[in-house]
């Protein structure tokens, strides 16, 4: 199945007509035609069965046929805080396998130590929607506005909150601390890691110290270990 993403369509339209940009792709890249039939999703779990009915390249217009509710496979709000690697690349693939196995929020934090203190979300955005119609997902993770350690250490959040670091120090497996069908919330540091105080301040806002494993990971692997580890947690 071929995905489209489009944000404003809802499940009371009958008709939907694609920007110039979207349309130019469909009909002369696509080749698709009159009658051709389109998926199209808004990211909050429906899938819009549509036919084409005006294959035109600058306003190419669809029929809304069907529209129905897909139940999300995720039991579970994943929330991975992850802080911003120096290559922009790296961060970009930790988001599209991370929305490729199943997540639900992500949230840029900017720590002591990181490199890269300025995020620009709206190619990010691109990377994660690109994802989403890729693995046939039909719900749009969360991306947030980048955000200071210390701010975001004060937020009130439910379920499981843990801090993935690299100091000596007495932590336990994630996999071991993991419940089936809780939310779930993972800070993972920059290549520096955190700092000390960073990691004081989250143990004191009650985030359990977890390792990911004998190795030392670069920052999206560590990402991608977390959500994994979840996943496999859910299954």
């Amino acid at each position: 199945m071929q995905l489209f993403y489009q944000q404003h369509i809802n499940k009371n339209d009958n008709e939907f007509t694609f920007d110039k940009t979207e349309s130019k792709h469909i009909i002369r890249v696509l080749r698709k035609k009159e009658n051709d039939i389109l998926y199209l999703t808004n990211g909050t779990g429906y899938l819009f069965t549509s036919v084409i009915n005006n294959a035109n390249d600058k306003r190419c217009t669809v029929l809304i046929t069907k529209a129905t509710l897909i139940p999300n496979p995720l039991n579970y709000n994943l929330h991975i805080v992850i802080a911003p690697t120096k290559n922009n690349q790296r961060l970009e693939w930790f988001l599209e396998k991370a929305t490729e196995i199943g997540i639900s929020e992500i949230t840029p934090i900017i720590c002591d130590n990181s490199e890269r203190k300025i995020i620009k979300n709206e190619r990010l955005e691109k990377v994660i929607i690109s994802a989403m119609k890729q693995s046939n997902r039909f719900y749009l993770p969360k991306l947030n506005q980048s955000i200071k350690f210390v701010d975001f250490i004060k937020n009130k959040i439910d379920g499981l909150k843990f801090i993935a670091h690299c100091e000596e120090t007495e932590k336990q497996s994630l996999k071991n601390k993991l419940i089936k069908n809780e939310n779930t919330t993972i800070l993972i540091g920059p290549e520096g890691d955190f700092s000390l105080s960073e990691i004081t301040l989250a143990l004191a806002n009650n985030y359990t110290p977890v390792s990911l494993g004998k190795s030392r990971l670069r920052t999206e692997t560590a990402g991608i270990v977390a959500a994994h580890s979840v996943a496999f947690k859910n299954e």
